[in-house]
């Protein structure tokens, strides 16, 4: 199944708030994700950079401006769902 992102706020730290076009919605800490030694990742370990994501057009997922995205599946199993 493939889950879409529709809409991406940031909440804290690496704490992100997600809709998916399913209708889930919740937090997601995605600092576990990123923690991962990569190079892909480093940059988001600097908050500010973090801080910068947005949804990508074409993948429908969280995206960084240095070409980083979450697959949007790994994204919607780690979900918190909040009210």
């Amino acid at each position: 199944m493939y889950y879409d992102v529709s809409e991406a706020r940031y909440v804290s730290g690496y704490v992100v708030w997600l809709r998916f076009k399913d209708g889930t919605a919740g937090e997601i800490d995605i600092w576990p994700v990123i923690a991962r030694d990569g190079p892909i990742f480093r940059p988001l370990k600097d908050i500010e950079f973090f801080k910068q994501f947005y949804i990508d057009a074409e993948s429908e997922t969280v995206a960084w401006p240095n070409g980083a995205d979450l697959a949007p599946d790994v994204l919607h199993d780690r979900i918190r769902i909040t009210a």
